[in-house]
């Protein structure tokens, strides 16, 4: 963008505005020229043609003519707020300016079309939120479905029999496991694996140790990618333990 801009400037004279159309609708001069005004702001912006002011806002050439007729009222409000963004003023000031025996009805108008596309972009996000809530919910009762059938089976059954083996019983807790794998979650641990001690992902819940101390995990924690859940529980190994591990 260049300042300090000679006479002829901004690519608006009035010769180059009328083959460009700034003409009123019905082919003849508009009641409203507004070029002086845009040339104005344009010249502050420190933008040299419409075209360049064209490719900064990305809004098309004709709207900006389209100002110089007059017709901000006949024009979409966000390609208003393009325009009030590549010339750096607010929409308000633009309609203060373009239109300014009609401004503070055309904001509340703005107003009323901002409220309508919000609640419209609610009503889309909440069908979205629901669509993508039901499809999860479909997935997790896809992959649980082996384990809905066949846990309260297994519970009647160990209820009649208390000595039941739990091997028994284990391979039904995998589709369970499964998709917390799906989930992203992950196991910090295994219990009574020993780890060196991170207070960042390890409660000790018995003994002292510094971090990269040794310690067993008596409670495995979680996490998610870089998110902690739950901290796993650990304490440090006594000296029976050791030297049973050692002998």
């Amino acid at each position: 963008m260049e300042a300090g801009l000679g006479p002829r400037i901004l690519g608006l004279q009035d010769e180059e505005c009328q083959q460009q159309g700034c003409l009123a609708m019905n082919g003849s001069p508009s009641s409203s020229d507004y070029t002086p005004q845009l040339q104005k702001l344009m010249r502050r912006a420190g933008f040299s043609s419409i075209r360049e002011l064209s490719r900064y806002s990305g809004v098309e050439e004709r709207q900006f003519f389209r100002l110089c007729q007059g017709l901000v009222m006949q024009t979409r409000v966000d390609v208003l707020m393009k325009i009030a963004e590549g010339l750096g003023i607010s929409l308000m000031e633009l309609l203060s300016i373009f239109a300014p025996e009609e401004s503070s009805f055309a904001y509340s108008g703005f107003n009323s079309a901002f409220r309508q596309e919000y609640e419209r972009l609610q009503a889309e996000m909440e069908q979205l939120r629901e669509s993508v809530g039901r499809e999860f919910e479909q997935a997790s009762l896809d992959i649980l479905e082996s384990w809905l059938l066949n846990w309260p089976k297994v519970t009647e059954k160990v209820e009649e029999n208390p000595q039941i083996p739990a091997k028994n019983i284990l391979p039904l807790v995998k589709p369970v496991e499964r998709l917390v794998q799906q989930w992203g979650v992950e196991i910090i641990a295994p219990i009574a694996s020993e780890v060196p001690y991170n207070p960042h992902l390890h409660q000790l819940v018995q003994g002292t140790a510094q971090p990269g101390d040794r310690v067993t995990v008596t409670s495995a924690g979680y996490r998610k990618g870089d998110r902690l859940l739950w901290r796993a529980q650990v304490k440090v190994p006594t000296d029976d333990n050791l030297r049973i591990q050692g002998g």
